[in-house]
């Protein structure tokens, strides 16, 4: 049977690496999927792949950072399949340049907690009214890394902490409605966010310290499809009795 047979998932940031690997996976495993993403073509290409194999999709162009998106994300897919069972909170963007705690910009700060921090938190306010009135509901937040031992630019660090910290206690707060709550860090990970990298902008002080504190050599990186399916056995029923927990799945590297 596959896995998520007649559930109703919202996955943001669906229009290309996790977000996409994890829509096409849970529509392949019978989940509805609607994806959300500000790039409306790359949305619509991801859209038209998942019906063309027989898959069960709505796309709504979303921008997380502003509340009344994030709203209306949540509002048209209960309106249109009355339900909402899983959230994949996967959309978030990258701070430029690796810029550590004394070297960051405001601007810096403003962009990437606007959409990895207030974005996600926007979408699980507005999913959680709808999962509470029906007692049920996995929300699945992917973080990074970064968040869990401090490696990265100190406002994408700061931004994916947050969303470790308000993963549990999500957690806690709605574990008597039947809700769970966990969040995925990947590691080091292969996806256009991550290839597009202009290493000539980066803090590479700050490169050579987080080196210092990760084993690459001889490990593999993840692939989008990799962490697509971690995320799918959070959603689903096999992981029922997990809740509030931290995951991350980079093949070794941080240990």
């Amino acid at each position: 049977m596959n896995r998520l047979e007649g559930k109703v998932c919202i996955i943001t940031g669906g229009n290309s690496g996790v977000g996409e690997a994890t829509a096409k996976l849970f529509a392949s495993e019978g989940a509805t999927v609607v994806i959300s993403a500000r790039r409306v073509e790359a949305l619509e290409r991801v859209k038209n792949d998942i019906e063309a194999n027989g898959g069960k999709v709505l796309a709504v162009p979303t921008d997380i950072s502003k509340v009344e998106d994030a709203n209306n994300l949540v509002e048209t897919t209960v309106k249109t399949f009355g339900k909402i069972d899983v959230l994949v909170n996967n959309a978030g963007v990258l701070d430029t340049g690796l810029k550590a705690m004394d070297k960051f910009l405001d601007s810096d700060l403003d962009k990437v907690v606007e959409i990895n921090e207030k974005g996600h938190m926007y979408m699980m306010r507005a999913a959680l009214k709808y999962m509470d009135e029906a007692k049920a509901g996995s929300i699945v937040n992917v973080a990074s890394v970064a968040g869990h031992t401090g490696g990265g630019g100190a406002c994408y660090v700061a931004s994916k902490a947050a969303i470790i910290g308000v993963t549990k206690h999500t957690a806690m707060r709605f574990a008597t409605s039947n809700i769970r709550c966990n969040v995925v860090c990947p590691g080091s990970i292969i996806t256009p966010m991550t290839t597009n990298l202009d290493m000539s902008q980066s803090d590479m002080e700050m490169f050579g310290a987080m080196m210092k504190h990760a084993d690459i050599r001889g490990l593999k990186p993840c692939s989008a499809d990799d962490v697509a399916r971690v995320l799918l056995f959070l959603a689903s029923d096999d992981s029922k009795p997990i809740t509030g927990q931290t995951i991350v799945c980079d093949y070794g590297v941080n240990l």
